[in-house]
């Protein structure tokens, strides 16, 4: 492999790699867009099993809704976006991606490292919640919980990218049959009581409080960060471009119908889970809603195995689907060499079983500092940094959305958002008002410190070290050298 430096963009440098260094990070096409469909929503769907309803603590089932109603536009925005330009820039490092070709490396490492902290942080907070859960089955040590189901997931991404996919498939229609179970018996049951929605008590020092906001106007605001786990990994799905058979036709197909999935499932989350039990007051406070929802629909003599599995299922398949994600984004960034480039080696799989063991191996030493410190603020922090990393992003995106069309009217677009840059402005503001609403309430707020020192270390590393010394030959850098070049030509 030669190591001349031939080529630079902006303040970073190129070196050049030969055949053999590609033919090592070959991924394997192995998905259409019903199985792109089912890893998009099985990553999201655990955010219909719990997360969600600390919003309603926050601001309330009124405060609530508005805030949902709010992330549900940006996301749409957002998904319009991602859609055109995954069509356009079909490769795996996603976000990061788009981002390098519209603002250069620089950018392009900053939406790398929100995204990996997103990624690689989420399934650790879940799969605390997963030992939790199987606890109650068979008593063993957590750390021993997390190894089985690190192991386990770990193992099935390692094994193949369409065994990945297709397990998704089945957990996720699982995840959806068992919401389906509880909607349809809260309903025939009459366990539905839509009065107590607005059970929770006004704070008469908020300004703006009611039965329907009871913390007022900041209400909604402090519940957009829990807002977004309705909706929260659904776009992961560009990192699968290299592994889609026809991505330019699956990917917006697949990520336009995982988000309307998603907004339904909210919506019937939202209502009927916050009607039954103890109503809002109770569901704001629960660890496990669906939990409630099914005593109040079937009662307390429920077998303890049977809500137990209820609630694994859709813990499991995010946390299935989001070590996918964090596989993708470590091994793009390395590819690249904004990382370690012997992260990117691929399995005789072609898998990218490196990154995905490395992101394990980080992943486990969160969950043992949750389990040391304790689940309650530091287990918080842990998912606020996760929405403050994907907020980041989202900022990023749209914005890159926006920069495309005016540098590269022309690149090749064979999806065209609906909302075209009107769509795309909007879920910028959005998106920046739920960044600084990640430190709305005041518990979140070391999260919050956390994830931007976190972030801060990775590009003191770039900018040292990866910067000098980034792969040319990646997807994702050579079309943004040769935008470059021909603009230069211009």
């Amino acid at each position: 492999m030669s190591e001349d430096k031939k080529v630079r963009s902006g303040s970073a440098s190129y070196t050049n790699v030969d055949d053999a260094y590609l033919e090592a990070r070959q991924l394997k096409k192995s998905a259409g867009w019903g199985l792109l469909w089912a890893l998009g929503v099985g990553a999201v769907i655990s955010g219909d099993f719990f997360g969600w309803n600390f919003g309603l603590a926050a601001a309330g089932f009124g405060g609530l809704l508005i805030a949902t109603v709010v992330i549900a536009v940006m996301y749409f925005c957002m998904v319009f976006c991602i859609a055109e330009m995954s069509s356009a820039l079909p490769h795996a490092g996603g976000f990061y991606g788009f981002t390098r070709n519209a603002f250069g490396p620089g950018w392009a490492f900053l939406n790398s490292a929100t995204d990996m902290v997103e990624y690689v942080i989420t399934p650790a907070v879940i799969v605390v919640g997963i030992s939790g859960y199987a606890d109650t089955l068979i008593d063993l040590p957590n750390w021993v919980w997390w190894l089985i189901f690190y192991g386990v997931f770990v193992g099935i991404n390692i094994l193949g990218t369409e065994l990945t996919f297709r397990v998704s498939m089945v957990v996720t229609v699982a995840s959806m049959a068992v919401l389906a179970i509880f909607y349809v018996g809260a309903v025939v049951t009459g366990a539905v009581d839509f009065s107590l929605l607005s059970n929770i008590l006004p704070n008469p020092d908020a300004l703006g409080s009611s039965t329907f906001l009871p913390e007022g106007w900041y209400g909604i605001l402090a519940a957009l960060p829990f807002a977004i786990w309705f909706y929260l990994a659904i776009e992961q799905l560009p990192l699968a471009a290299e592994e889609s058979h026809d991505v330019k036709n699956d990917m917006p197909k697949a990520l336009i119908w995982g988000m309307m999935t998603l907004l339904g499932l909210s919506v019937l989350t939202l209502f009927l889970n916050s009607a039954v039990g103890g109503g809002a007051a109770e569901v704001g406070q629960s660890g496990a809603p669906l939990d409630i929802g099914f005593k109040a629909v079937f009662g307390e003599g429920m077998a303890s195995t049977v809500l137990t599995l209820i609630a694994l299922t859709g813990l499991v398949a995010s946390f299935h689907s989001i070590i996918y994600a964090y596989g993708r984004v470590l091994f793009a960034a390395s590819r690249s060499g904004y990382i370690p480039r012997g992260i990117s080696k691929v399995s005789r799989n072609h898998t990218p079983h490196r990154a995905l063991l490395l992101g394990a191996v980080v992943g486990f030493v969160v969950a043992l500092i949750i389990d040391r410190f304790g689940d309650g603020v530091v287990g918080a922090a842990l998912l606020t940094m996760a929405v403050f990393g994907a907020t980041i992003s989202y900022t990023l995106v749209m914005v890159t959305y926006i920069a495309l069309a005016k540098k590269h009217p022309n690149l090749d677009r064979p999806y065209r958002s609906p909302l075209g840059l009107p769509g795309a402005w909007l879920g910028t503001v959005i998106s920046v008002v739920a960044l600084g609403a990640t430190v709305a309430l005041k518990d979140n707020r070391p999260g919050v410190l956390g994830a931007a020192v976190f972030v801060g270390v990775l590009f003191l590393y770039y900018w040292f070290a990866s910067r000098h010394r980034l792969v040319a030959q990646s997807p994702e850098e050579a079309i943004a050298l040769l935008q470059e070049a021909e603009q230069e030509v211009i």
